[in-house]
């Protein structure tokens, strides 16, 4: 079984000035890890392969990618378990992996939403019988089966590669950044020792290296100056202004003064739901978790003054939201390393 140990980081202090709640709360995300028992189908090992351990253990992180694993089971499968002179003939660029239920992994996905996705998935069928929680979140790991050749090219639309992977990273940076700011001005600004430097922190596993670069692009919960002018009620101010707006540094990098928090709504077996979502609301006060969800699922989130059970429940990271987040907050302290606040719906029982 492998295990990635405490984030690596060099003990520099940052480039840009961060709150130490808002750096808090994006190491814990960075920090957070996810079981992932991968074996090997068995009709594909290659002859005279060890069959009592074609199974392997680890603790992925969450912000890690499928492809970015490859060499570490490949290096567990050589040593352990293939035949070397068979072992040799396969090509790591045919590996790719589904479900334990059948279900291809979509490999340009962070791990830690595939498992989360697992989670809701499972939250729509039956209980298992250990099943002790109405939320059905318990910590066991995620089972998926390697396969070894014939990748589904039509469904995987491009090869798990660690540099497609990086391609399809770097895409979503840039989605993410034309919906903060309106422009992709801060992702195609960077240097490319840059734009490598931030992939690099994914592949390492890196806290400080990442967030040297991805400072740049984040924007930040410092508060407000407090001579800045009160919000608007006029509905034509709903959209934020963009980035190059005369404003001072502090303020225009704030999370309450992007134009949009960028989000996407992960539903069991179901579509992926992505809409426009300003920080505040137009009488100027945050734009809040519930309000949102309520919004935009009305029949699982039902608005005040609903009394009823509870229905279902938004999880990221592995943790239930507080309903009374912000949707600025936590496009600042929570979302991704690719920059999105992934919110997984699950059912409750």
């Amino acid at each position: 079984m492998s295990a990635y140990g405490t984030t690596r980081h060099h003990g520099q202090p940052s480039a840009n000035s961060t709150p130490a709640s808002t750096t808090l709360f994006r190491r814990l995300t960075w920090e957070g890890t996810v079981p992932l028992e991968i074996r090997v189908d068995s009709k594909e090992l290659p002859a005279n392969s060890d069959r009592g351990l074609e199974c392997y253990y680890i603790q992925a992180p969450r912000v890690s990618y499928l492809p970015l694993l490859m060499p570490e089971i490949r290096r567990f499968l050589m040593d352990v378990v293939f035949d070397e002179a068979a072992g040799k003939m396969l090509k790591e660029e045919e590996w790719w992996f589904e479900s334990e239920e059948g279900t291809l992994l979509k490999w340009h996905w962070p791990i830690g939403l595939i498992y989360d996705n697992h989670i809701i998935s499972a939250s729509i069928r039956p209980p298992s019988q250990t099943s002790t929680s109405h939320y059905n979140l318990q910590v066991t790991p995620l089972k998926l089966i390697l396969h070894l050749a014939s990748p589904p090219t039509e469904k995987l639309l491009l090869s798990p590669s660690a540099e497609s992977c990086k391609q399809a990273f770097m895409g979503q940076l840039k989605e993410a950044d034309f919906i903060r700011w309106g422009n992709t001005k801060r992702m195609t600004g960077l240097r490319k020792q840059d734009q490598d430097g931030i992939w690099e922190g994914i592949k390492e596993h890196n806290f400080d290296d990442y967030w040297r670069v991805a400072s740049k692009v984040v924007p930040t919960t410092a508060p407000a100056r407090s001579n800045s002018p009160p919000p608007s009620t006029n509905p034509s101010m709903h959209a934020r202004p963009p980035s190059t707006d005369p404003q001072s540094a502090p303020d225009r990098d704030n999370a309450y003064n992007v134009r949009s928090v960028p989000v996407r709504l992960y539903l069991p077996d179901g579509p992926v739901m992505q809409d426009v979502v300003p920080p505040t609301l137009e009488d100027g006060s945050p734009h809040t978790l519930v309000h949102y969800l309520s919004t935009h699922l009305p029949l699982l989130f039902p608005p005040a003054p609903y009394s009823g059970p509870e229905l279902a429940y938004a999880m990221m990271h592995g943790v239930l939201v507080p309903p009374d987040a912000e949707m600025a907050w936590l496009g600042a302290c929570m979302a991704g390393a690719d920059g999105w606040v992934s919110l997984c719906v699950g059912i409750v029982r």
